[in-house]
């Protein structure tokens, strides 16, 4: 019979948040494969654990070619403990591989549920919390970076990001340009660690926080649009929103279509604005 995949979540800062079975997965798995093994020896001393399994690295740049290793042990039976560096495996994270060839070829997959930074960030942003979604990390050039904010404007449900601490202060700037300098958000810095910070404000007001240096890792969570057309309908605003979009990286023809989805206009009416 095929093994079980085991998606453990492990602590975001303090290791007393660690889910009560991850001592008892780690310990009795038969393979643990780890984002990194060095922080999972410090996991496992913290914990007063000794692993019997095999340990293997799988991590980014390792995935892809690891992967069928791992599959070919649940193939055989073992129960494959995974664990990133924190959080939930496969949640940015590397793991969705491994789950996808585990459900093609019927093995289970099963989890230890644990702390969540997107989550916790959710919980204590302030923000509204019915309706939300997770962007992940958003791209390091500028110019997709820009054309993927464009694309959420007129998303409703609160918006949940991961960044860098040195791109914090740009992926800020370009979440105020794309948004709106007023639109409401939260920087969660450090989430349940000693140096615990959430900063809530406007956009701008944040970028301008943010320009003094960010360190530690950080969420990053953002009011949805209240609904309302993000971009006036007016010939004006048409083409300096096309112009805008443009200047950021999109091509002529991807700026109209966002315009128009945003003004809630169809792309004809637009193009003729541009044009004209």
């Amino acid at each position: 019979m095929a093994g079980v995949l085991v998606l453990a979540g492990t602590p975001i800062g303090q290791v007393g948040d660690a889910p009560p079975r991850l001592a008892a997965e780690l310990a009795g798995a038969d393979v643990v494969a780890a984002e990194d093994t060095r922080r999972l020896k410090r996991l496992c001393a913290d914990l007063g654990i000794t692993l019997s399994g095999r340990v293997v690295s799988y991590f980014e740049g390792n995935e892809q070619a690891r992967t069928p290793v791992l599959l070919e042990a649940l193939l055989a039976g073992d129960r494959v403990v995974l664990v990133t560096d924190a959080g939930m495996p496969s949640v940015s994270d590397p793991g969705y591989r491994l789950v996808a060839a585990a459900v093609e070829h019927d093995v289970r997959v099963t989890a230890v549920p644990g702390p969540s930074a997107v989550l916790t960030a959710l919980a204590v942003s302030g923000l509204p919390v019915d309706r939300f979604c997770f962007e992940g990390f958003l791209p390091r050039k500028a110019g997709e970076r820009g054309r993927r904010l464009a694309a959420l404007a007129a998303e409703e449900r609160t918006m949940v990001f991961f960044e860098a601490p040195h791109r914090t202060e740009a992926a800020l700037a370009a979440m105020a340009d794309a948004l709106g300098d007023d639109r409401p958000a939260a920087v969660c810095r450090e989430l349940t660690k000693t140096y615990e910070e959430v900063r809530r404000g406007p956009l701008a007001e944040l970028v301008a926080w943010a320009a003094e240096g960010i360190r530690g890792e950080v969420t990053i969570v953002v009011e949805g649009s209240s609904g309302a057309p993000a971009v006036g309908t007016d010939p004006g605003s048409l083409r300096t929103a096309v112009a805008e979009l443009e200047e950021s990286g999109s091509t002529r023809k991807e700026a109209i279509a966002e315009v128009a989805k945003r003004a809630g206009l169809p792309k004809r009416e637009v193009y003729d604005v541009v044009h004209r």
